[in-house]
């Protein structure tokens, strides 16, 4: 092996992580493999592992590090950090050996020359050379410097990251790793900034990290220069898109949620310090950084990334804010999800007797976990000593620094911070469920207190007070048999939807409009419909919730189409059945903005519900909403396994006003590429099934909702409480009327499915279905594996 101290990124390539560290081996495999492909890679240089070593070894440093490091115990924390102190500091007074300085700055002038200018502005990284490996990765395990200019600077930026190779979270990884602290060495990489502080910056990852759902891009984005989002000083904004569909043309943003973005990291030459962080301006905290067109580029980019390293990836990425492109300043591979074993499905499940849970906090769930104990809040990092193994971290945010104590508590919780905040990343790798970005954990929890954290609930983490008891349900799924009739599965939350994805089924029965209504939107159509003449008290609610959006009916129509978005990836191209809204008027008054447009009924069970709401011209404006959303859901983001179906339609009248609007917003017309959109309506009136033959001739397919069959079939109105005993769909009149459907249906070439609960709470009424011949049955998630193998008996 040769002697070179410094290399060029265009002399790098992957193989040289032992070298340069996997940090700058990726960037110079990208910069000469990949920028022919589309990439913008800004160009720097490396120091050698060779390099580190000359430096330790010429200085008298290595001697000096062990002797320091001798009789360690990483437990004990002061100890720790007096050593790691001692040790940086030796380092950082220590200058460069002559020989190593005049190659650094070689490389330095040659790249500042490269770019037309005598100082480059430069970002100086520390890049382990066991560090960013498949199998051994911490983020922030070593420092990186932004905005180095000058020789001197670059210089002492050097030893400043080879100092950080001796950080106390670093010592204690290498411990745990099994590596040899002098063995270890490190590169240090130097690379052009990108002018993000005049725009913004993010990572993405080429999969979901709740879940590992491989076939989605997830970006974070926010203000100014990217280490506020690592470090989770902000709420960044978090966009997804489905990968499959984006290189068939499509555009499948199928997720934008709005950060907080509480503050932007700029440059700061004048004080003498590379960067500050600015309070960002409101107007600029309402507003998304990123363009749709952006991203769908840094999406084809991390497609790009992950096809060429032939797995999933961390990548982080920035704007300049001079020539406005994007470009790719690191990528490693994603750590935690690529080892998920996707045979075993894992769930965290509250028992029965944990009903009344009283709810402290809400904040974004980082896994899908529970943890419970004794809560420690620490709010600086010089208190970590007080923290106890068991415990309950809740702090601000945390930094590489608070990695000793994260690793023994049993969930974290921090005030602020995103998906890719140090946090979020570090919780993941320990298997730790976390909270972020909760805002007030820190003045609401109390040290001592006992608290269940929760991130078993889809995104939103939750805190509960007190112990709460819960179960672990393991469940093998290779092999799992599967029976002739589709096993379809009841999907609401989109947030859920990928998690519920590697669950064996044959795609979505039913999924409801109106859990996404209810929250990502929260609004009633109407209100958004006539904004302008909203109350002020209203508007006030509208504008917060809305947010980056001048538009407010577009926010309807996007937020629904990216909920119904997320399920329809998750399990395409299988079917998934998406019910138009069949909010009750009771319900739909409870929404912002609600009782303005909706009438007092005595029954809403039975009174202005699904169909006869979507032709009448109090409410006809907000069908056509839901009508675009599926349009968008089908022609812009490519997700054509989506089938519509129209809830509680009465006659047969209905049936065809309804198909009429469809048909008005061209969603039944064909489209190049796509399949036709089917329309299916549910059979929950008895008149559907005693009319079925003319059902057949307007609509494709049907779905029994044996809830409400069973309620109008025997008279009564479910919600009350006094005749519940009598509901029960296993009456026989219940099942004879399914039985006549189901034979009508297929005379018609029509398919019948179930989505009512009955299947789902009793397997012998799943047997009853198979026998009649019914084409599938839709079970809630966690009983699709339960009655799958009672039907194998």
């Amino acid at each position: 092996m040769s002697k070179d101290f410094v290399l060029p990124f265009k002399n790098l390539r992957i193989k040289d992580i032992s070298r340069v560290g996997g940090k700058n081996a990726s960037l110079g495999e990208m910069f000469t493999q990949l920028t022919k492909h589309g990439l913008r890679v800004p160009d720097g240089f490396a120091t050698t592992a060779e390099a580190y070593r000359y430096f330790l070894a010429q200085t008298g440093l290595d001697k000096k590090i062990k002797k320091a490091l001798t009789g360690l115990d990483i437990k004990n924390l002061k100890d720790l950090a007096y050593r790691g102190k001692t040790i940086r500091q030796m380092i950082s007074a220590t200058p460069l050996p002559e020989k190593l300085t005049k190659e650094v700055l070689k490389y330095y002038r040659q790249l500042s020359k490269k770019y037309d200018t005598e100082n480059l502005d430069v970002a100086v990284r520390s890049s382990a050379t066991a560090e960013d490996l498949p199998g051994a990765s911490f983020a922030g395990a070593q420092e990186s410097y932004l905005n180095i200019s000058g020789e001197g600077e670059v210089l002492k930026a050097v030893r400043l990251c080879i100092a950080s190779l001796f950080t106390d979270r670093a010592i204690v990884y290498r411990v745990e790793q099994g590596f040899d602290h002098l063995k270890t060495a490190l590169s240090v990489g130097v690379q052009k900034m990108v002018r993000s502080d005049l725009a913004y910056s993010g990572v993405m990852f080429s999969c979901d990290t709740e879940s590992g759902f491989a076939d989605v891009t997830v970006i974070n984005s926010s203000w100014g220069l990217g280490e506020n989002i690592v470090k989770g000083r902000v709420t960044p904004d978090e966009f997804m898109v489905y990968e499959p569909l984006l290189t068939k043309g499509y555009q499948p943003i199928i997720k934008r949620k709005l950060g907080s973005k509480e503050v932007t990291m700029i440059y700061n030459k004048a004080s003498g310090r590379p960067t500050k962080n600015l309070t960002t301006p409101i107007d600029k905290r309402q507003k998304f950084t990123l363009t749709d067109s952006e991203i769908l580029e840094l999406a084809r980019y991390s497609i790009t990334i992950e096809k060429h390293y032939g797995r999933p990836m961390d990548i982080e990425w920035a704007k300049d804010g001079h020539d406005k492109s994007l470009y790719i300043i690191q990528a490693r591979p994603e750590t935690v999800q690529s080892k998920k074993n996707v045979n075993v499905l894992e769930e965290y499940v509250f028992d029965k007797s944990a009903k009344n849970k009283k709810v402290l906090l809400e904040g974004i769930a980082i896994g899908s976990k529970i943890g419970q104990g004794e809560i420690r809040v620490i709010k600086n990092v010089k208190e970590i000593e007080q923290f106890k193994p068991g415990q309950i971290l809740v702090t601000k945010m945390t930094d590489p620094d608070w990695v000793p104590v994260m690793k023994m508590a049993k969930a974290i919780i921090t005030d602020e911070g995103g998906r890719t905040c140090h946090a979020a990343i570090v919780s993941r790798e320990l298997g730790v469920p976390c909270v972020v970005g909760s805002t007030k954990a820190t003045q609401i929890l109390r040290s001592g207190q006992k608290v269940t954290v929760s991130c078993a609930e889809g995104e939103r983490g939750i805190i509960y007070q007190g112990i709460l008891p819960f179960t672990i349900k393991k469940t093998s799924l290779k092999g799992l048999y599967r029976p002739k009739v589709k096993i379809m599965m009841n999907v609401g939350e989109p947030d859920q939807a990928f998690n519920f994805s590697f669950i064996p089924s044959d795609g979505v029965g039913l999924a409801r409009e109106e859990f996404i209504i209810n929250n990502y939107i929260g609004i009633h159509p109407l209100a958004l419909l006539n904004f302008s003449k909203m109350p002020a008290s209203v508007k006030k609610q509208v504008k917060q919730i809305t947010a980056g959006y001048s538009n407010k009916t577009q926010f309807y129509v996007d937020k629904l189409a990216e909920g119904i978005g997320r399920i329809a990836a998750a399990f395409y191209p299988k079917d998934v059945i998406v019910r138009f809204s069949d909010f009750k008027s009771n319900e739909y008054a409870n929404l912002i903005g609600g009782k303005l447009f909706e009438p007092v009924e005595q029954n809403p069970m039975i009174g202005w519900r699904g169909a006869s709401r979507y032709y009448d011209q109090k409410f006809k404006a907000a069908f056509d909403l839901e009508c675009r959303a599926i349009k968008k859901v089908r022609e812009i983001f490519g997700l054509d396994n989506v089938i519509a179906m129209v809830p509680f339609c009465r006659t047969i009248e209905e049936g065809q006003k309804v198909i009429s609007i469809i048909n008005a917003h061209g969603l039944k017309k064909q489209k190049a590429g796509l399949k036709p959109l089917k329309v299916y309506v549910m059979a929950e009136i008895p008149s559907n099934i005693i009319l079925a033959e003319e059902f057949s001739k307007i609509f494709d397919g049907f779905s029994i909702g044996s809830n409400d069959l069973a309620q109008l079939t025997l008279g009564l109105d479910r919600d009350s409480g006094i005749i519940s005993h009598i509901a029960n769909e296993k009456n026989e009149a219940v099942k004879i009327l399914i039985r006549q459907l189901i034979k009508i249906a297929h005379q018609y070439k029509r398919k019948v499915g179930i989505c009512g609960q009955a299947p789902s709470d009793f397997p012998d009424f799943a047997k009853f279905l198979v026998k009649e011949g019914i084409d599938s049955i839709s079970l809630n998630p966690d009983t699709v594996i339960k009655t799958t193998m009672a039907l194998k008996k």
